[in-house]
């Protein structure tokens, strides 16, 4: 199995090891996609287009923004749908995490205004942030220290939720901005509300370590997770147990991340480092068996195209993008 993956659909080369690639989840005003990767001590922000969407493309055309500089290896990033490239000034903001337990929010005009607003509060690893999808004036943050913070764009801290056990991914959906999707370590997910403040339901993996998890877009009852080297997916609304489960890497699994374009369609990889680590796409009408496999030494980071069924992960000086035929 290690040898039958496929290559990527495309590559864009890179000038150093990419730790973390988002592309932006929301409308930036523009035809192409914006697309953010950290290396060692940069954000590059660029746009992409494929030629799925313009025949003029060949393969992928990525163009740079600006490259941001920044202290230290970016571990996580996230979009503010209020990123556009439509109006002027445009605007370009994101947010990230490092090992000095700092969230960074950047904002920039891409040509002169360039702000960075510092928060500290954290006590130790932060691995994983999101922004509140609909306006953009709030940014949610879950540790290694047992909490999920909640922050405005100021830096003040505005909420804090204890959890259990480290926290490992934050969602916030579009459809359903009172609540909070929070997964942790240790297996359980849980949806808090934002208003009450209080825990309103919760997910059992019946296994750990839960290493990343994620709420579907394109339907509000659906989560996934990866947990020890399974993938689990629930319908929230049925049982708070997994409905499907199936082995998905020899070793231990790292990220999760439904489709943005297809709420069947999910993507794993192993974890960051191994030699043949792969990135594996799944349809849930056909859940015995990867629908793809791509065979590439993962780098880190994992994330789907907002409308074409693709993906992108980072690796060694590299970008790779595959496209999956539906």
């Amino acid at each position: 199995m290690e040898d039958s993956g496929r290559g990527a659909s495309y590559t864009v080369p890179c000038d150093d090891y990419v730790h973390v690639v988002e592309f932006s989840p929301f409308d930036s005003g523009s035809a192409a996609s914006l697309l953010a990767y950290g290396g060692n001590q940069y954000v590059v922000v660029g746009t992409c287009r494929f030629q799925e969407e313009d025949m003029e493309v060949e393969g992928v055309e990525f163009t740079t923004l600006r490259v941001f500089h920044h202290a230290l290896r970016v571990d996580c990033l996230a979009w503010s749908p209020e990123s556009r490239l439509d109006k002027l000034p445009q605007l370009i903001r994101f947010c990230t995490a490092a090992a000095d337990r700092k969230v960074r929010l950047l904002t920039s005009d891409l040509q002169n205004k360039h702000e960075v607003k510092v928060m500290e509060g954290h006590t130790s690893y932060i691995n994983h942030l999101v922004f509140e999808p609909t306006e953009g004036k709030q940014i949610a943050s879950v540790s290694d220290d047992h909490t999920c913070r909640v922050w405005d764009l100021e830096g003040n801290e505005t909420t804090t939720f204890r959890l259990r056990s480290p926290g490992v991914t934050v969602c916030w959906h579009p459809e359903d901005v009172f609540k909070l999707m929070v997964a942790e370590k240790k297996g359980t997910i849980r949806f808090y509300d934002l208003v009450t403040q209080q825990a309103i339901l919760s997910l059992d993996c019946g296994q750990s370590p839960l290493m990343s998890a994620d709420w579907c877009l394109t339907n509000t009852i659906k989560v996934g997770a990866v947990t020890g080297s399974d993938w689990v997916i629930w319908d929230i609304t049925r049982s708070s147990y997994p409905q499907e489960k199936r082995p998905a890497h020899v070793e231990r699994a790292g990220n999760f991340r439904w489709s943005r374009a297809n709420e069947n369609l999910f993507s794993t990889t192993g974890c960051p480092g191994k030699i043949s680590s792969q990135l594996l796409v799944h349809h849930l009408g056909h859940p015995e068996s990867p629908v793809m496999i791509g065979s590439a030494t993962v780098g880190a980071g994992l994330s789907w195209h907002r409308s074409l069924p693709l993906c992108v992960i980072g690796g060694d000086r590299k970008l790779s993008f595959w496209m999956t035929e539906m």
